[in-house]
């Protein structure tokens, strides 16, 4: 082999039910990102984040939940009342999840984006993700002009 990577794809139902597990035990686990629901923070099979423990989830997190039997999201906390969270993708226009706190399997710790690791408690990270949340109404354009570029650097 030259160096070259291979990838096998486990099913969510049984990799996320092991990563449960890890972090129950008092490990972290790191997966890689499927879907484009966290652009423009996560991209789609480039990013992969580092999951903890999540014994308190605050808005602005991004969680990994189970919203469904075997039906997970990587989606960030926006509202939180008691023990009910609101969920949604930073990428997302409008659709929204409802968990529990304790369907929450871990809390994003270390995003690696592009290779680059950024710690989830940085505080320039915070200030960009609480400027995407109050972007909400203009994210439709941002997105636009974010897939556009992506477009060109592809070539």
């Amino acid at each position: 082999m030259s160096g070259e990577v291979h990838r096998i794809e486990i099913p969510n139902a049984i990799l996320l039910e092991e990563v449960r597990k890890a972090i129950n035990e008092g490990h972290t686990a790191t997966i890689n990102v499927k879907g484009f629901s966290m652009r423009p923070f996560l991209e789609n099979n480039r990013d992969k984040v580092m999951l903890k423990a999540c014994a308190d989830p605050q808005v602005g997190t991004a969680v990994l939940a189970e919203i469904a039997p075997q039906k997970y999201v990587l989606h960030r906390v926006i509202s939180k009342r008691g023990n009910l969270l609101t969920l949604m993708g930073d990428g997302n226009l409008k659709g929204i999840e409802m968990c529990r706190t304790s369907d929450i399997i871990g809390e994003v710790a270390v995003y690696w984006r592009n290779g680059r690791r950024i710690d989830a408690d940085s505080p320039s990270l915070k200030r960009w993700i609480a400027l995407w949340m109050k972007m909400r109404p203009v994210r439709r354009y941002l997105l636009f002009l974010y897939k556009l570029n992506l477009k060109l650097m592809k070539g």
